[in-house]
Protein backbone atom coordinates (compact mmCIF):
# COMPACT_ATOMS: atom_id res chain seq x y z
CA UNK A 1 0.00 0.00 0.00
CA UNK A 2 1.35 3.49 -1.29
CA UNK A 3 1.27 6.00 1.72
CA UNK A 4 0.76 8.90 -0.81
CA UNK A 5 -2.45 7.58 -1.44
CA UNK A 6 -3.14 8.08 2.16
CA UNK A 7 -3.98 11.27 4.63
CA UNK A 8 -1.84 10.50 7.55
CA UNK A 9 -2.15 12.05 11.26
CA UNK A 10 -5.10 12.97 13.62
CA UNK A 11 -8.63 12.32 12.45
CA UNK A 12 -10.61 15.35 10.94
CA UNK A 13 -14.13 15.68 12.78
CA UNK A 14 -15.72 16.11 9.24
CA UNK A 15 -14.55 13.78 7.50
CA UNK A 16 -15.49 10.09 6.90
CA UNK A 17 -14.14 6.21 6.74
CA UNK A 18 -13.00 5.10 3.39
CA UNK A 19 -12.55 1.98 2.00
CA UNK A 20 -8.86 0.90 2.20
CA UNK A 21 -7.87 3.23 4.87
CA UNK A 22 -6.28 1.69 7.53
CA UNK A 23 -7.40 2.41 11.34
CA UNK A 24 -7.38 1.99 15.18
CA UNK A 25 -10.71 1.85 16.16
CA UNK A 26 -10.97 2.73 20.01
CA UNK A 27 -13.72 1.09 22.68
CA UNK A 28 -16.06 3.90 24.32
CA UNK A 29 -16.06 2.07 27.47
CA UNK A 30 -12.94 1.08 28.69
CA UNK A 31 -10.42 2.83 25.62
CA UNK A 32 -9.07 0.40 24.70
CA UNK A 33 -7.95 -0.25 20.92
CA UNK A 34 -9.35 -3.29 19.22
CA UNK A 35 -5.86 -5.05 18.69
CA UNK A 36 -4.04 -8.26 17.78
CA UNK A 37 -1.06 -10.38 17.63
CA UNK A 38 0.95 -13.98 16.86
CA UNK A 39 -0.48 -15.52 20.03
CA UNK A 40 -3.52 -18.03 20.02
CA UNK A 41 -5.64 -19.05 22.25
CA UNK A 42 -5.20 -21.69 24.86
CA UNK A 43 -8.85 -22.68 25.00
CA UNK A 44 -11.57 -22.59 22.10
CA UNK A 45 -11.06 -22.28 18.37
CA UNK A 46 -6.92 -22.09 19.17
CA UNK A 47 -7.04 -19.28 16.53
CA UNK A 48 -5.26 -16.38 16.70
CA UNK A 49 -6.11 -13.74 19.88
CA UNK A 50 -7.81 -10.21 19.20
CA UNK A 51 -7.69 -8.38 22.85
CA UNK A 52 -8.24 -5.04 23.76
CA UNK A 53 -4.75 -2.77 23.98
CA UNK A 54 -4.39 0.45 25.64
CA UNK A 55 -1.36 1.71 23.91
CA UNK A 56 -1.18 4.39 21.33
CA UNK A 57 1.46 3.54 19.56
CA UNK A 58 1.53 -0.34 19.04
CA UNK A 59 1.27 -1.01 15.02
CA UNK A 60 -0.53 -4.52 16.39
CA UNK A 61 -3.55 -2.40 16.43
CA UNK A 62 -3.97 -1.36 12.91
CA UNK A 63 -6.92 -2.42 11.16
CA UNK A 64 -7.50 -2.59 7.18
CA UNK A 65 -11.17 -1.79 5.59
CA UNK A 66 -12.76 -3.79 3.06
CA UNK A 67 -15.34 -4.59 1.92
CA UNK A 68 -17.23 -8.37 2.13
CA UNK A 69 -16.81 -8.17 -1.59
CA UNK A 70 -14.59 -5.67 -4.22
CA UNK A 71 -17.50 -3.97 -5.66
CA UNK A 72 -19.44 -3.35 -2.11
CA UNK A 73 -16.27 -1.38 -1.07
CA UNK A 74 -14.43 0.56 -3.87
CA UNK A 75 -11.18 1.70 -2.73
CA UNK A 76 -11.42 5.70 -1.62
CA UNK A 77 -15.21 5.58 -1.16
CA UNK A 78 -16.97 6.17 2.08
CA UNK A 79 -18.31 3.55 4.37
CA UNK A 80 -21.93 3.45 4.46
CA UNK A 81 -24.14 2.64 7.09
CA UNK A 82 -25.11 -0.41 7.06
CA UNK A 83 -22.39 -1.74 4.77
CA UNK A 84 -20.49 -5.29 5.20
CA UNK A 85 -17.10 -4.84 6.25
CA UNK A 86 -13.90 -6.82 6.47
CA UNK A 87 -11.08 -6.02 9.32
CA UNK A 88 -7.80 -7.25 8.03
CA UNK A 89 -5.34 -6.93 10.93
CA UNK A 90 -2.50 -5.54 8.58
CA UNK A 91 0.45 -6.86 10.61
CA UNK A 92 -0.38 -10.78 10.33
CA UNK A 93 -3.60 -10.27 7.39
CA UNK A 94 -6.09 -12.29 9.23
CA UNK A 95 -9.68 -10.95 9.00
CA UNK A 96 -11.39 -10.13 12.09
CA UNK A 97 -13.63 -13.27 13.12
CA UNK A 98 -16.22 -15.14 15.23
CA UNK A 99 -18.03 -18.05 15.53
CA UNK A 100 -19.81 -19.70 17.94
CA UNK A 101 -16.94 -20.29 20.21
CA UNK A 102 -17.11 -19.22 23.46
CA UNK A 103 -14.68 -16.71 24.83
CA UNK A 104 -11.70 -17.76 27.29
CA UNK A 105 -12.68 -15.40 30.19
CA UNK A 106 -16.29 -14.60 29.96
CA UNK A 107 -19.33 -16.85 28.66
CA UNK A 108 -19.85 -14.69 25.79
CA UNK A 109 -18.75 -15.41 21.93
CA UNK A 110 -15.32 -15.92 21.16
CA UNK A 111 -13.64 -13.06 18.44
CA UNK A 112 -10.33 -14.26 16.58
CA UNK A 113 -8.22 -13.12 13.90
CA UNK A 114 -8.84 -15.77 10.96
CA UNK A 115 -7.72 -16.91 7.38
CA UNK A 116 -4.34 -16.37 5.66
CA UNK A 117 -3.44 -13.06 3.47
CA UNK A 118 -6.49 -11.67 4.04
CA UNK A 119 -8.93 -14.50 2.60
CA UNK A 120 -11.13 -16.23 5.49
CA UNK A 121 -14.46 -17.33 5.24
CA UNK A 122 -18.17 -15.93 5.32
CA UNK A 123 -17.60 -15.81 9.38
CA UNK A 124 -15.21 -12.56 8.79
CA UNK A 125 -17.89 -10.22 7.85
CA UNK A 126 -19.27 -7.45 9.95
CA UNK A 127 -22.19 -4.57 9.49
CA UNK A 128 -21.13 -0.96 10.44
CA UNK A 129 -24.13 0.41 12.50
CA UNK A 130 -24.59 4.04 12.61
CA UNK A 131 -27.20 6.37 11.77
CA UNK A 132 -29.29 5.99 8.44
CA UNK A 133 -28.23 6.11 5.38
CA UNK A 134 -25.07 7.95 5.93
CA UNK A 135 -21.29 7.41 5.55
CA UNK A 136 -19.61 6.35 8.84
CA UNK A 137 -17.50 9.44 10.68
CA UNK A 138 -14.36 9.45 11.94
CA UNK A 139 -15.53 11.17 14.81
CA UNK A 140 -18.71 9.33 15.50
CA UNK A 141 -19.14 6.01 17.24
CA UNK A 142 -20.63 3.12 15.44
CA UNK A 143 -21.27 -0.66 16.71
CA UNK A 144 -19.95 -3.42 14.35
CA UNK A 145 -22.74 -6.67 14.10
CA UNK A 146 -21.46 -9.95 13.46
CA UNK A 147 -23.39 -10.81 10.31
CA UNK A 148 -23.08 -14.90 10.71
CA UNK A 149 -24.42 -14.65 14.03
CA UNK A 150 -25.94 -11.40 15.21
CA UNK A 151 -23.84 -10.32 17.77
CA UNK A 152 -21.80 -6.94 18.93
CA UNK A 153 -18.42 -6.52 18.66
CA UNK A 154 -17.64 -5.28 22.19
CA UNK A 155 -14.79 -5.58 25.23
CA UNK A 156 -15.74 -7.51 27.87
CA UNK A 157 -13.99 -5.67 30.72
CA UNK A 158 -12.16 -9.06 32.30
CA UNK A 159 -8.26 -8.95 31.54
CA UNK A 160 -5.80 -11.14 30.45
CA UNK A 161 -3.01 -12.93 32.43
CA UNK A 162 0.80 -14.40 30.58
CA UNK A 163 1.60 -14.37 28.23
CA UNK A 164 -0.88 -10.95 27.60
CA UNK A 165 -1.05 -9.28 30.63
CA UNK A 166 -2.99 -6.48 31.01
CA UNK A 167 -4.83 -6.79 27.63
CA UNK A 168 -8.85 -7.16 27.71
CA UNK A 169 -11.08 -9.94 26.16
CA UNK A 170 -12.92 -8.70 23.12
CA UNK A 171 -15.99 -10.47 22.61
CA UNK A 172 -19.08 -10.72 20.43
CA UNK A 173 -22.32 -10.44 22.83
CA UNK A 174 -26.24 -9.95 22.49
CA UNK A 175 -26.54 -7.22 24.26
CA UNK A 176 -26.01 -3.09 23.06
CA UNK A 177 -24.64 -0.36 24.82
CA UNK A 178 -21.36 1.30 25.60
CA UNK A 179 -19.15 -1.51 25.32
CA UNK A 180 -20.19 -2.00 22.11
CA UNK A 181 -19.87 0.79 20.78
CA UNK A 182 -16.03 1.53 18.75
CA UNK A 183 -14.58 5.33 17.60
CA UNK A 184 -11.81 5.62 14.88
CA UNK A 185 -8.60 6.62 16.70
CA UNK A 186 -5.54 6.96 14.67
CA UNK A 187 -5.03 6.24 10.99
CA UNK A 188 -3.97 6.28 7.54
CA UNK A 189 -7.20 7.05 5.06
CA UNK A 190 -7.28 6.76 1.78
CA UNK A 191 -8.82 9.75 -0.05
CA UNK A 192 -11.80 9.62 -2.01
CA UNK A 193 -11.44 9.86 -5.97
CA UNK A 194 -12.24 13.88 -6.40
CA UNK A 195 -10.40 14.93 -3.54
CA UNK A 196 -6.36 16.05 -4.22
CA UNK A 197 -4.05 13.62 -2.19
CA UNK A 198 -1.94 14.87 0.48
CA UNK A 199 -0.26 14.01 3.33
CA UNK A 200 -0.04 15.37 6.86
CA UNK A 201 2.89 14.24 9.33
Amino acid sequence: MLLSTLFLGAVSATDFVTCGSVIKLVNKAYTMRLHSHEVTYGSGSGQQSVTGFRGETDSNSYWWIRGASEESCKRGDSVMCGSEVLLTHINTMKNLHSHQHRAPLTNNQEVSAYGNDGAGDAMDVWEVICGGNNPWRRDSAVKLKHKGTQKYLAASGQQFNRPISGQMEIVAQSKSGGATEWKVAEGAFVSPPSVNIHTEL
